[in-house]
């Protein structure tokens, strides 16, 4: 199966708390890492691949590579393929650092990089990934699945956020365990659910 998710921000101590950019109502980073571990795992298995769409973590040491480590020794330990997009806080230094300790899944490399972004086609629709909001101007079957808003949402139909702190779950008839990336049936279910909310404002 396919996931999606974005804006993981592992140890990303400035972001606890609730505000309005990206409510995180943890005690600390560890318990904040541990939740997205946890309910990463208990819904994507070895045999999936997950599309990250920016921004793994924002965790700053000197030297470089000690954070690199310990964000490394985290993602080595959630399920499934992950393909990364670059965001604006993931640096090539640190894609080169995870490719160079990759731990191998299944006799292949678990982890995958891109710089701009990665196209799918599902079901007559195409899905265009990307860390930014990408404004694409009318299009036909085609989704940007983007990032880096957190708590906000482009008042766009063809737009949605996938990050952990999208408020567009509320598309959802469902309860998503934060951090558990979405499944391909839940990204539907959030497009049609944003287009007929738009549809009801015309």
């Amino acid at each position: 199966m396919q996931y999606f998710t974005s804006d993981t921000h592992f140890y990303h101590k400035d972001l606890l708390g609730m505000n309005d950019f990206a409510p995180r109502p943890f005690p600390d980073v560890e318990t904040m890492n541990q939740t997205i571990i946890d309910h990463w795992n208990a819904r994507v298995t070895d045999h999936d691949t997950v599309y990250h769409l920016g921004d793994v973590a924002l965790y700053f040491t000197h030297p470089a590579q000690l954070s690199n480590q310990q964000v490394c020794a985290i993602l080595c330990q959630l399920h499934g393929k992950i393909v990364f997009i670059k965001g604006n806080h993931d640096s090539r230094a640190f894609f080169k650092y995870l490719a160079a300790h990759d731990p191998q899944l299944n006799g292949q490399p678990k982890f995958e990089f891109h710089d701009v972004g990665v196209l799918i086609k599902y079901d007559h629709r195409q899905y265009y990934m990307t860390h930014y909001p990408m404004m694409m101007g009318i299009v036909k079957q085609i989704i940007n699945l983007h990032g880096h808003i957190h708590h906000y949402a482009v008042n766009i139909k063809e737009n949605l956020n996938v990050g952990v702190d999208t408020p567009e779950t509320a598309y959802l008839d469902h309860p998503v365990p934060f951090g558990a990336p979405f499944s391909l049936a839940e990204i539907e279910q959030m497009v049609q659910g944003k287009a007929d909310d738009f549809a009801k404002r015309q």
